[in-house]
């Protein structure tokens, strides 16, 4: 490892390279996704430098004082396998401190994160092709919103394993992401985020109180998409999520392992019709 490596927390255009590199690693990040991550804990995305060029980077994000998320572990290729990772991954960990800290992390690199005290917990399944779209008759009342309010917000902390306001506002209101929320007799129940990405359109999060409500809101999320490719990243052990997926005519891309250092949270997964993202949960 070269003396000149140094760990530091990462600019916003550093937080964009870090997201271009998961662009080059195939993971599709959203096209919008690096300004809104950087707003629940922008001292949580790490980068290594060697002589001054960023080689790695991390994001561990610290939601609240019990619950972290881990994403964005890369290193470049020509630098892998001289332990620029491992050092950054460490600064990670410390960053987080006692927190319960999740990661959705390739399932090839399941036992490395098991090594590190990470428990698997279950898997993501992202799903993805052009869709078929939904016929909808009765059902909730969609409403198509631009910021959340308190009663979304308590209804994804009821769903997320901590509450994150801040990462909602920009997430719903972003230029160019979609939000929808559903109404049974003006209750809220349920929620879902359309966002161009570097291929295609993601939706995400897709969260309702059952598959009829999830269904609506995702046949709305695909009217707005535009034309082309639709992903959505889907909890495995969710038969109801799994099956929409289908009915969509989305296929299987790759999976994820969903792992948790610490006590998984206790989170009602079927509630969770589509993962926020890959890199914050």
């Amino acid at each position: 490892m070269s003396e000149s490596y140094k760990i530091r927390s990462m600019s916003a255009a550093e937080v964009d390279d870090a997201v271009a590199w998961a662009a080059a690693e195939g993971w599709n990040p959203g096209d919008r996704d690096a300004q809104c991550f950087a707003t629940v804990d922008p001292a949580g995305f790490l980068g290594g430098f060697v002589d001054g060029r960023m080689t790695a980077s991390i994001s561990v994000v610290n939601y609240d004082d019990s619950f972290a998320f881990l994403g964005f572990y890369i290193v470049t290729p020509e630098q892998r396998g001289k332990g620029y990772g491992y050092a950054l991954w460490k600064a990670g960990m410390e960053h987080a401190g006692d927190r319960v800290i999740g990661l959705d992390g390739v399932v090839d690199q399941q036992e490395n994160y098991t090594r590190s005290g990470f428990e698997f917990a279950y898997c993501n399944v992202r799903y993805g092709g052009v869709p078929t779209p939904l016929e909808v008759s009765g059902g909730p009342e969609i409403r198509r919103i631009g910021a959340p309010d308190a009663e979304l917000l308590a209804f994804d902390a009821a769903v997320f394993p901590a509450p994150r306001p801040a990462f909602l506002e920009a997430w719903v209101g972003t230029e160019g992401h979609v939000a929808f929320a559903s109404y049974d007799e003006g209750k809220l129940t349920g929620y879902a985020v359309a966002r161009p990405s570097v291929s295609g359109t993601k939706i995400g999060p897709l969260f309702a109180v059952d598959a009829v409500t999830a269904r609506a809101l995702a046949a709305e999320a695909v009217r707005a998409a535009a034309p082309g490719d639709i992903f959505l990243d889907v909890p495995e052990p969710n038969g109801a999520a799994v099956a929409l997926a289908e009915e969509l005519g989305l296929a299987p891309v790759f999976e994820t392992a969903r792992m948790y250092r610490g006590a998984a949270p206790q989170i009602d997964l079927d509630r969770i019709f589509g993962v926020t993202s890959f890199e914050l949960g």
